[in-house]
């Protein structure tokens, strides 16, 4: 079933959309010079060279070495340190800190284009509101018992529309982080959980409603790049009902061992949701019908520090398994197409997931395990049979801003290959063959033969004040939807983020 007859003529759209997308990168130029004119002295901030705070909390924590002071919060410590746009809020914030109670608000826009290519031109808007506490109730109740408990919870309230299943015909690798992907209501649940530590710190016990991408598969460096298909935990393992990262969430808990001050051994357990929103649309509706059935991730890493400078680095491997059934994509019970001959669909006991990832500091330019050129690289698996998604490559480079006189800024390119399954393919093949509509999958809709996609990422993050950054970011998205029915695409976006 092709598409191409429903693109409407884009002359027109084309000048009034250029018109659009040449302002806005008008405005990101003025935006990157007036960074350059205000030069500010620079202050610590959530992450050296970051662009966003909200939701960073677990994998922060994950990455951490155990009791090492540095960019990374200490374990069990304030997650976001105190640096606010509008500054200590009154003497406030300080207060607050000081009786173990952290309050964050994350103001986050995404204006994106795609000036070439794609099922047609056209500019969005995309952003989010969002609202953390983190409590140390060990501090705030001086109670001995309380010691090491802390709690955490997380409202965002998203809007906006998506660029890539909008305007480039693309539903796996959205260019956009965010696209009111939040429900239609003004509190969305992300996260609330507690945490309960123990024998100094080497045992960390968490339960409540997490996101599972958050803790596994997860890196603070991820939500750098644009592209949601690396930001805040790697494809395809995000999309799939046992291990989902926010905005939703799973019931479940996780616990997390130190055997050194540098390895961690982690585990967890999480009810498994059949429904396409996990505590539906708004996040809050943890007791959905359906629940039964578990996934049990699994994560060991290793973060050692090379030479004199002390290298950072980050190096995981994991494994997940959802003991659900779930139908093949492709298969009858006898193995033929189900489009073709109607008959029930082939059901798998248990889907598999595995995945290895790094990160590796380079050169170093200052303190703290960000503060330097870093590598990153990555590869995750999730069983094609059943998801539409099986393979996952990526790989990229940071580097802050301290050899061009800019510490609090950062600059990075990333490169990614999205690999869909064979199975999905017989799929796509056989409602081609019969004439049928391409079936929508865990990604969304599908708009010809799905088999792989590549992405190219460039960005620059420029620290404007305290708490501020405005980020220029570049994609070039090869093969949109995994297909060749549209056109290569070419998108300039502008990144706003301010933590209040």
């Amino acid at each position: 079933m092709s598409v191409l007859p429903l693109i409407p003529s884009m002359t027109g759209h084309f000048t009034r959309s250029s018109r659009i997308i040449f302002r806005s990168l008008k405005l990101t130029a003025g935006s990157v010079l007036l960074s350059g004119i205000l030069s500010l002295s620079a202050h610590a901030q959530i992450l050296t060279g970051g662009n966003s705070a909200v939701g960073l909390e677990p994998s922060l924590a994950v990455n951490n070495e155990l009791g090492k002071n540095n960019e990374y919060p200490q374990q069990f410590s304030a997650p976001y340190g105190a640096t606010h746009f509008l500054g200590d809020w009154w003497g406030a914030q300080p207060w607050l800190q000081n009786h173990g109670i952290h309050i964050l608000v994350d103001i986050h826009e995404e204006l994106a284009g795609n000036f070439r290519g794609g099922w047609r031109q056209g500019v969005t808007d995309a952003g989010q509101v969002g609202v953390e506490t983190d409590i140390d109730w060990g501090r705030l109740t001086k109670a001995k018992f309380m010691d090491g408990f802390w709690t955490h919870t997380m409202i965002v309230n998203g809007h906006g529309r998506n660029l890539s299943t909008q305007y480039i015909g693309d539903s796996i690798g959205g260019v956009q982080q965010i696209y009111g992907g939040r429900g239609n209501v003004v509190a969305h649940l992300v996260y609330m959980w507690g945490e309960k530590t123990f024998l100094h710190n080497r045992i960390d016990v968490s339960a409540g409603w997490i996101p599972v991408g958050s803790f596994f598969a997860a890196s603070p460096l991820y939500c750098m790049f644009m592209n949601v298909a690396m930001c805040g935990n790697p494809a395809p393992n995000k999309y799939t009902e046992g291990n989902r990262d926010w905005p939703s969430g799973n019931l479940g808990f996780v616990v997390r061992v130190n055997p050194t001050s540098d390895t961690y051994i982690m585990a967890g357990l999480f009810a498994v949701s059949p429904h396409s929103y996990n505590g539906g649309i708004s996040g809050w509706a943890w007791a959905q019908d359906g629940l039964g059935k578990f996934s049990s991730p699994v994560e060991i890493a290793w973060m050692p520090h090379f030479g004199r400078n002390k290298l950072d680095g980050h190096y995981k491997a994991g494994f997940s398994y959802d003991n659900s059934r779930y139908p093949d994509l492709y298969s009858d019970i006898n193995g033929n197409s189900w489009q073709a001959t109607g008959l029930a669909k082939r059901m798998h006991a248990g889907r598999a997931s595995a995945w290895v990832q790094l990160d590796q500091m380079l050169v170093r330019n200052g303190d703290g395990p960000t503060n330097g050129l870093l590598a990153l690289a990555g590869y995750m698996w999730t069983d094609g049979k059943t998801t539409a998604m099986a393979h996952h490559i990526w790989a990229g480079m940071v580097e802050t801003g301290a050899p061009w006189g800019r510490p609090m800024d950062s600059v990075g390119v990333m490169y990614q290959w999205l690999g869909m399954s064979r199975t999905l393919l017989l799929q796509q093949e056989s409602s081609l063959a019969l004439g049928l509509p391409y079936q929508s999958n865990q990604w969304g809709p599908s708009w010809g033969l799905q088999t792989h996609e590549n992405i190219y990422e460039l960005f620059y993050n420029a620290h404007v004040a305290p708490g501020l950054t405005l980020q220029p970011d570049f994609q070039y998205i090869n093969r949109p939807g995994g297909t060749t029915t549209f056109h290569d695409a070419a998108v300039m976006a502008l990144q706003f983020n301010v933590v209040l």
